[in-house]
């Protein structure tokens, strides 16, 4: 197990942005920065010992200035949608950016988490990100304290162990929006990959703005259904009414099993490189998001990446939570911690 700690630019005000190699000994190895929380590279062996970037991203520390897709991005304190970009807790209002139609999407595009500099601790196989937010700040209630450990083992299990504290009562629901591709970051459409999910249900949406409609719907016999593993491409041009409204699937799945125990949430696989990539999370959810308005002004490698060159797993709460009776609480405070891990295995 190695880190090493590389200088990868400077953000506008001339902060230091660092590079933290995690490495293991099979040859598996995660590039996270201290800008962002943003997971940059995961470089992992293919069926023939090749090394294979998995993870859709940039060569330059500039372009995450602007990164309007969120690639690798720690999205918070919220990710997904807040409907009317607003919400109460005990009666009190709170206003979001309206950033998104009538909506707030992934907080504020600007100013979120992921445009921010993180404290960094070091370890033998881990790199802890923490940073403060204060009372007030984008919107939110409380001083609070976060924290993302990434670690890496030899069982190739790349950990996302999520923390905060606040001393007030306080919304949080954070992921983290790293797309995938397991073929290769610059190898086209993840249409061909095989995905599986153990999510029996799901929550449809009203219309393109992908608010739920507070329903839990049966996947079975559906196009949604991937509790069998079928390709990610199979169903999505079908004639169907909820994969119309956002371009495809751009959906979150209800995990099954009990919310806070790590389960296995997804399993993917390219059949070009024969990677597989499982997910477990301790998360209520999963927005399963195939890149259906994907864009870049140049990622790794000189590659222009297009719609649907990479997907994205984001374990969450489930979007608009906040506003939605019967969804699981993303209201966090003195009394109880927010803590979540998701875990992505490669093999």
């Amino acid at each position: 197990m190695a880190l090493k700690k590389v200088l990868f630019g400077e953000t506008k005000n001339a902060e230091p942005i660092y590079a933290y190699h995690l490495t293991n000994n099979n040859g598996v190895e995660a590039v996270v920065l201290n800008y962002g929380c943003t997971i940059k590279n995961i470089f992992v062996p293919d069926k023939d010992g090749k090394k294979v970037d998995v993870v859709l991203g940039y060569d330059d520390a500039k372009a995450y200035f602007d990164n309007d897709c969120f690639l690798g991005s720690t999205v918070g304190p919220t990710a997904n949608r807040i409907a009317n970009a607003k919400y109460s807790i005990d009666g009190k209002e709170f206003n979001l950016p309206v950033n998104d139609g009538p909506n707030n999407l992934h907080t504020d595009m600007q100013n979120g988490f992921h445009k921010r500099i993180w404290d960094a601790e070091e370890g033998e196989n881990y790199v802890k990100f923490s940073l403060k937010s204060d009372d007030g700040d984008m919107g939110f209630s409380g001083n609070r304290v976060f924290s993302l450990t990434y670690s890496l083992d030899d069982d190739n299990n790349f950990e996302l162990h999520y923390h905060a504290t606040s001393d007030a009562k306080t919304l949080i629901n954070m992921t983290n929006h790293v797309y995938f591709n397991l073929g290769g970051h610059a190898s086209g459409s993840i249409l061909g990959h095989t995905l599986k999910l153990n999510a029996s249900k799901f929550t449809p949406v009203i219309d393109s703005a992908a608010i739920p409609t507070g329903e839990l719907q049966d996947v079975k016999g559906t196009v949604f259904d991937f509790t069998t593993e079928k390709t990610i491409g199979r169903d999505i041009e079908a004639n169907d009414e909820q994969l119309q409204c956002v371009g495809g699937y751009d959906h979150n799945f209800c995990v099954d099993g009990e919310e806070g125990k790590l389960r296995e949430a997804a399993v993917a696989q390219s059949p070009d490189t024969g990677i597989t990539l499982k997910c477990y999370t301790t998360l209520p959810g999963v927005q399963l998001y195939v890149g259906n308005f994907l864009k870049s002004k140049e990622g790794k490698e000189n590659t222009q990446y297009k719609p649907r060159d990479g997907f994205c797993l984001e374990t969450q709460y489930y979007p608009n939570s906040v506003n939605q009776e019967g969804f699981p609480d993303p209201i966090f405070g003195p009394d109880r911690e927010y803590d979540c891990v998701t875990v992505y295995q490669f093999k």
